[in-house]
């Protein structure tokens, strides 16, 4: 029996195509990522299926690429060999919400939209990363190691116990849900991601080619039930650095970034580029927001304490930064951001990162807090040289784990349709990281020719994630093309 009809028994032809049109759509996605077009799309509803399509692709030695949701940004599901999309959008079930440790457990398609609305209901939420796309999975995100807003250590790891389908077509879990009985186990996973070894590591970061997670466990809190935002207004980045080393130090707050005006004028405007405009003018060439929350216990008590933190720091430490409850020219704005930043985009609204001139590339690595002001000029040099506007150059600084480093992004705004600006954009951001990578960043989640380069000056680790994929993937059937397979 041919491929096409093994696959059509798999998961009817209802959840079958070949249509040019339809594989033309899983071709790209919002990146710059240059793939081809895939041989078929099939549409799993169960781990039993997706674990037949693995088999089927094992035996006929055909690639399969995982793809989660229609949002994908980095080019990590965009064929670069052709092969079979396993499209899991349709497998978006929230399987358990457990209240008493805290976590919920999802399958691979649930947006955050989806999870937002399930559990505001129950008073909870999952700690997000900055404004995420309506109808990107959770669980790609968390797969993606994309950086929460909260800098607190708790939240840096928020995916837990997992159900993974090997590339062999072995069913595995990982971590808590490996006990026994799982998920009606006595613990029901309480030890978040025990017990042994975690194997979810191996597919965490790994753009699909490690194996296709069916259900994971993703870390959620409570809600907030007061919050208080602080705006830092800097002039220049470097002015920044010790005054965030000393807020993550002292533990103060829950949300905590860095953002130039360019990223929060997008942010606060709505989705309306006049208002964008308007906002953009007003606005201070860096702003630092902080948000001080307290949840279920005496939560004004906590808001009260660490604001005194802040100002006894501020006065004591740094009598010249500017600090305030209010920004300059946007009334409300503390409220406003209290609630973009627990939310995903608003999906009426064009997406922030949309709304400037259509599209975006993003470059984005770790380094120290007190290299990113160097790291930021290096950027601003390379797009001068290539003729892209510094103004036109977003950034975006997140704390991680109280500080320990930063995760440092920068936003290439572009056109979609101007085939000159998309080339100078693709220019500028391998320029960049060359010259970063030579200064010490670390790109931790490197992307189609970012991932060559990186792997190229890896040699040992290199070598040692091709034995991993030998071991897991002799076939080499998971997402070829991608990291360094």
């Amino acid at each position: 029996m041919s491929l096409k009809r093994e696959l059509i028994r798999v998961v009817g032809a209802e959840n079958f195509s070949d249509k040019r049109r339809e594989l033309e759509s899983y071709s790209s996605d919002y990146s710059l990522t240059q793939g081809c077009r895939p041989a078929y799309v099939v549409r799993p509803k169960s781990n039993e299926e997706v674990q037949q399509i693995v088999k089927l692709a094992n035996e006929s030695r055909t690639p399969l690429i995982p793809s989660s949701s229609g949002v994908h940004f980095y080019g990590g599901t965009v064929p670069k060999l052709g092969g079979i999309v396993v499209d899991l959008s349709g497998m978006n079930k929230i399987l358990d919400i457990d209240e008493k440790n805290r976590k919920v457990r999802i399958e691979p398609g649930v947006t955050w939209r989806q999870i937002e609305d399930e559990l505001k209901e129950k008073d909870f939420r999952v700690v997000i990363p900055l404004l995420p796309h309506p109808e990107r999975s959770v669980v790609t995100s968390c797969l993606e190691r994309e950086v929460p807003v909260i800098s607190i250590y708790e939240y840096g790891e928020l995916l837990g116990g997992t159900e993974v389908i090997w590339p062999n077509g072995d069913i595995f879990r990982t971590g808590s849900a490996s006990a026994p009985g799982y998920p009606e186990s006595a613990s029901k996973g309480a030890n978040f991601e025990g017990p042994g070894l975690n194997f979810v590591q191996l597919v965490k970061g790994a753009q699909g080619t490690m194996g296709i997670v069916t259900w994971a466990n993703v870390k959620m809190e409570s809600m907030p039930r007061v919050s208080k935002t602080f705006f830092g207004l800097f002039d220049d980045p470097q002015r920044v650095v010790r005054p965030l080393y000393r807020i993550q130090r002292l533990r103060i707050g829950h949300e905590c970034f860095l953002v130039n005006n360019l990223n929060l004028a997008l942010i606060l405007a709505e989705g309306k580029r006049e208002k964008f405009e308007r906002l953009r003018a007003a606005l201070p060439p860096w702003i630092l927001i902080l948000t001080l929350s307290g949840a279920r216990w005496r939560p004004e008590e906590k808001i009260g304490y660490q604001e005194r933190a802040l100002i006894k720091m501020k006065n004591a430490e740094f009598p010249e930064m500017a600090i305030s409850t209010a920004l300059p020219g946007v009334p409300g704005a503390g409220a406003k951001l209290e609630n973009l930043l627990r939310r995903p985009w608003p999906l009426a609204e064009t997406y922030w990162k949309h709304l400037y001139q259509g599209g975006c590339e993003d470059l984005f690595f770790i380094s120290k807090l007190a290299d990113a002001p160097r790291f930021m000029k290096i950027v601003e040099e390379v797009a001068v040289r290539n003729g892209y506007s510094p103004g036109d150059l977003g950034c975006y600084l997140q704390p991680i784990e109280y500080g320990r480093a930063c995760h440092l992004e920068f936003n290439f705004y572009y056109e979609p349709g101007n085939a000159r600006k998309i080339e100078r954009v693709r220019q500028i951001k391998l320029e960049a990281a060359k010259l970063l990578l030579d200064q010490g960043a670390f790109f931790s989640r490197p992307y189609g020719e970012l991932a060559e380069l990186v792997y190229q000056r890896a040699a040992t680790y290199t070598s040692m994630l091709k034995r991993v994929k030998d071991i897991f993937d002799p076939n080499n059937i998971m997402n070829p093309g991608n990291l360094c397979f």
